[in-house]
């Protein structure tokens, strides 16, 4: 009887410890998927943020920067809550077959916060980067082979390098337009504009008969747009120039 005893007690004893392992595991396990479900939480509602940040950065840069319909001074404001907002030296080149015969650094305004970015760049505003980039404003090229026209519009930002950034910003964009048209004469161009968002420009200029091609002309590391036209055709240049100035508003 004593000997039954003891193994009742001594099997009691093993449940109740099992038990409290059991529940001490299941505690573990409900803690770390509660931490993976709030790390997971975070990173959606961070990614919401960034999302909504470059959606309001690309409709601040199409509405306050109008290179084209705009003259004389003007000035915008561009809100985010969180990145970096800074100018970058890019070029825009057109080439007939005797070579370059224009040459423009238009400079480029980029908005950029984790793998978000947007970018106002010769006269468009383009969203992301590399093959995975759009217009939510295409560039200011028109032409017409039929026609025999080309029209390059270069807006030119014409910025001191700066840079602002951080968390609750608000940007002031103050620039003073003008505008400078001049002939290129007749003949067979090309069109070359320096940007990290290829693929979209790519697109673009093929849509309009052009032949695309991609080189680095300086070595930067930064890519140009290469787009032929067909045909033979009077070409001409719209330079409009902007003198921007960012500040920390």
């Amino acid at each position: 009887m004593i000997r039954r005893g003891g193994a009742a007690a001594g099997h009691l004893r093993r449940r109740g410890q099992s038990s409290v392992v059991g529940v001490a595991l299941l505690l573990g396990v409900t803690v770390v998927t509660l931490g993976v479900l709030t790390a997971s939480v975070g990173v959606l509602v961070e990614d919401h943020a960034a999302r909504a940040d470059a959606d309001r950065v690309a409709a601040d840069l199409q509405s306050g920067l109008r290179p084209v319909e705009s003259t004389g001074h003007r000035t915008t404001t561009v809100r985010f809550g969180g990145g970096r907002l800074y100018t970058a030296e890019r070029q825009l080149r057109v080439s007939d077959a005797t070579g370059v015969v224009a040459n423009v650094d238009i400079g480029a305004l980029v908005y950029e916060n984790g793998d978000r970015r947007v970018a106002a760049v010769a006269g468009a505003v383009v969203r992301g980067r590399g093959e995975n980039a759009w217009f939510a404003e295409p560039p200011p090229v028109v032409g017409s082979e039929s026609n025999g026209v080309l029209v390059v519009g270069a807006a030119n930002l014409s910025a001191n390098p700066s840079s602002v950034g951080g968390g609750r910003v608000a940007a002031d964009l103050v620039t003073n337009v003008t505008h400078d048209r001049r002939s290129l004469g007749p003949g067979r161009y090309e069109v070359a504009v320096e940007t990290e968002a290829p693929a979209a420009f790519e697109r673009y200029f093929e849509q309009r008969g052009a032949t695309v091609g991609r080189t680095d002309r300086d070595g930067d590391g930064v890519v140009s747009v290469v787009a032929e036209f067909p045909g033979r055709r009077r070409a001409y240049l719209a330079e409009h120039r902007m003198r921007l100035e960012v500040t920390n508003g």
